[in-house]
């Protein structure tokens, strides 16, 4: 097997017979998914590091990886072994390794990339802030070269989401897309993997976690085209789509149509989605847009979030019998960080509708939980003993939802230290949960209030505050989310039928980890002379940790608010329960 070292060289000796100074590999795939299928985990291939979040670039003398403070520990340990650098983002996202290229390239030098794993405004970006003298080759692909043994393309089988849980059938749904875009073009371009998921109610399982397949799609004014290999698809639904004047082609037809298109045709695309290789294959003329698609997506239903409730009655349900089973097992052995990742999985298996997990389980003891993302290896995991800090954020894919929830708990008697971050964590926390705002408040705005507690003690956290959630799709999900950085996500005002996650956290390097986390539906709240205003109302149910807070910095109306929370979460798991959990649940659920 290929060292990182080796590879790094392979690679090198083919920029060299292409005349390539810089080479610049991503973490998406071809339809800029955030987590990818093992053939498309290129950037994890060459550099061995395992998080979902970094870019590498190759020169013939230097090998880099840019991530965000969520990784520097992983990142600093993963990389350890080869030559592979790391380069702290911080928050300056793209643009910190673009100034790396412009000090280290001199005039006359040629930068390149696949173009299949950047945008179109990603490419232009790029190409706008690389200075002059340096040039950009947005169609080069080495990787076949040196990659000898690449993972083939998955061939999951796809499956529909029943009517039930989908509430609005295919063709309203791509009748509903066509009435948005109709009077601009003849065309519709959707290459995002969750906006095909959801439009068409297939789902299935080409990436881990993500309930999703590898497609292209195109909606025209009369039909709709799946460019998905037809094996993948059971016959039975073959026939549904075809009743539908859904046609499939396969895959790999999808760039050879846009090359054959009519130049009259219009054709509508959002260029932050797609590729530049398809972009410059599209024979018609392009109509930007913001994702149609995206926005109908993230803004569930009423019907949809009674089924997302439901959803979190049954995690809460699962994960209170797995703290139970460890606060039992505690009591007679240490237990591994990932046998507890296990049991997670384990007991929500055992409700009904469950499909999977949403991401990889952070099962984080004592000083793991200071490593935002960390994923527990059997190799090298720690031992949870009933003493001290444990983080755990883990979540669900349900045939009616996706759930996404973090509880950080304290075995035995937390130091002051620990107490006040928690609580300060906390008290953003609830926040944003408490928050009501006029129409048109993006979570930009809002992110303040999720860090003025700890930004008194002089604290704060290095990640965004909340993310939109998929509903039996991607955990991270557009078009909306919360953080201090203005981008795209978080400039966007919430509205109603929004699921956004809401946790803040504190993160002490070598000490502990605190986050706190719960899924917020955004809602309709009241109508003034000053407009109309919204509110959030939390979705998720399991109690949070009352040992490690500290009580002289909560106000009244705080405190009003947990122990409502706690009713809430008691009331509705409470008809799920055997007696013995009603008890144990009851005792967390106390009133402070």
């Amino acid at each position: 097997m290929l060292t990182v070292n080796k590879k790094i060289s392979s690679l090198r000796s083919l920029l060299a017979e292409a005349n390539i100074d810089a080479f610049i590999i991503p973490s998406s795939d071809a339809h800029q998914s955030e987590y990818v299928a093992p053939y498309a985990n290129v950037r994890q291939w060459i550099s061995d590091f395992t998080g979902s979040a970094g870019t590498v670039i190759i020169t013939k003398d230097h090998a880099g990886l840019w991530t965000d403070s969520r990784y520097y520990l992983q990142a600093a340990t993963q990389l350890a072994d080869s030559e592979m650098e790391m380069h702290k983002m911080g928050n300056q996202g793209q643009s910190a390794w673009i100034n790396w290229l412009n000090d280290v390239l001199t005039d006359g030098t040629t930068v390149a990339f696949d173009g299949n794993l950047f945008t179109k405004t990603q490419s232009d970006s790029i190409e706008k802030k690389l200075r002059p003298g340096i040039s950009l080759n947005t169609s080069f692909d080495p990787i076949p070269g040196i990659w000898a043994d690449r993972p083939s393309m998955p061939t999951t089988e796809i499956y529909e989401h029943p009517i039930e849980y989908s509430i609005v059938n295919r063709s309203e749904k791509i009748n509903g897309l066509r009435q948005k875009f109709d009077s601009k073009a003849d065309l519709y371009l959707i290459t995002a993997l969750d906006d095909i998921a959801y439009l068409f109610n297939l789902r299935g399982s080409d990436i881990d976690f993500n309930p999703i397949f590898y497609a292209n799609a195109i909606v025209s004014k009369s039909n709709a085209i799946l460019f998905c290999d037809s094996e993948k698809i059971p016959l039975d639904i073959q026939k549904k789509l075809e009743e539908e004047e859904i046609e499939i082609k396969d895959y790999s037809l999808f760039v050879p149509y846009c090359n054959n298109l009519s130049p009259d045709h219009k054709i509508y695309l959002d260029p932050s989605d797609t590729s530049i290789h398809v972009y410059r294959a599209i024979n018609a003329e392009k109509i930007h847009g913001r994702n149609i698609v995206r926005d109908m997506k993230g803004v569930k239903s009423n019907e949809e979030l009674n089924h997302v409730k439901n959803a979190m009655e049954k995690d809460g349900v699962a994960l209170l019998r797995m703290y139970r089973w460890l606060d039992q097992e505690l009591d007679k052995r240490p237990v591994s960080e990932v046998e507890v990742s296990d049991k997670i999985a384990y007991f929500r298996s055992l409700m009904p509708g469950y499909v999977g997990e949403s991401f990889p389980p952070i099962v984080g003891y004592k000083e793991n939980g200071a490593i935002i993302h960390y994923k527990p290896q059997a190799e090298t995991c720690a031992n949870i003993r009933k003493e001290g800090m444990l983080l755990i954020d883990s979540g669900g894919q349900y045939i009616n939802g996706t759930t996404d929830i973090t509880r950080t708990i304290f075995y035995g008697e937390p130091s002051e230290e620990q107490k006040r971050a928690y609580t300060l964590v906390m008290k953003g926390m609830i926040a944003i949960d408490q928050l009501v705002f006029p129409a048109g408040t993006s979570g930009y705005q809002m992110d303040i209030l999720a860090r003025t507690a700890l930004w008194k003690e002089g604290l704060d956290y290095g990640h965004g505050t909340g993310h939109g959630v998929g509903y039996l799709l991607n955990v991270h999900e557009g078009p909306q989310g919360i953080s201090q950085v203005y981008t795209a996500k978080t400039k966007l005002p919430l509205r109603p039928g929004m699921i956004t996650s809401n946790e803040p956290g504190f993160y002490k390097p070598g000490g502990f980890g605190i986050r706190i986390e719960n899924l917020i539906a955004t809602k309709h709240s009241k109508e003034t002379d000053f407009g109309v205003f919204y509110e959030h109302e939390a979705l998720t149910l399991f109690p949070i940790a009352t040992n490690l807070i500290e009580m002289s910095l909560l106000t009244k109306d705080e405190v009003e608010w947990l122990n409502d929370y706690h009713a809430k979460v008691l009331a509705r798991l409470t008809p799920h329960l055997e007696e013995d959990e009603v008890n144990w649940l009851s005792d967390k659920c106390q009133a402070i």
